[in-house]
């Protein structure tokens, strides 16, 4: 039996959903490249993110590195969007709804990273003030932290439950 169909096979038995699948496969470069990178880079927005609002920075060392790594992370998170889009999504079979919400809300992080980099390279919103900005970086964080934990929760889940 090949390598790729003994995993697939394996992970069928274990009841895992493709989204940890991925994960488990090829470790740990999987798991760096799809799940620890972009946590670390979102977890860095996020937390730069705080200081940045609350001191309303719209410039400084802070707000340029703030502003680097929501570019770096929708550059890269775009990437394995791309990745995953053309080289994996279309030979799935699913494993049913729970696998489906759980890679479906992994990709759709593009929605929101990607967006935060075309907000900071002046792609969008462009003739906000200062203050609109903000708000909506802040909101395209939010919306890319709420899908993605919507995707390590259906991820982690058997996809026999549903």
């Amino acid at each position: 039996m090949p390598a790729a169909q003994a995993v697939t096979t394996q992970a069928m038995n274990m009841g895992m959903t493709h989204y940890m699948e991925l994960l488990a496969t090829n470790q740990p470069w999987n798991l760096l490249i799809f799940m620890a990178i972009p946590v670390i880079l979102a977890e860095t927005l996020t937390a730069t993110e705080f200081f940045v609002i609350f001191g309303r920075l719209s410039e400084g060392p802070l707000r340029q590195f703030n502003r680097a790594v929501g570019i770096a992370l929708g550059f890269y998170f775009l990437g394995i969007f791309l990745y995953l889009t053309t080289s994996v999504v279309p030979g799935i079979t699913w494993r049913g709804y729970s696998d489906i919400i759980a890679v479906g809300s992994y990709l759709s992080g593009v929605i929101f990273l990607f967006g935060i980099a075309l907000l900071e390279l002046g792609v969008i919103a462009k003739s906000a003030d200062k203050e609109a900005k903000m708000k909506l970086h802040f909101l395209l964080l939010i919306g890319f932290l709420i899908v993605a934990h919507i995707a390590m929760i259906f991820g982690m889940l058997n996809p026999a439950l549903f």
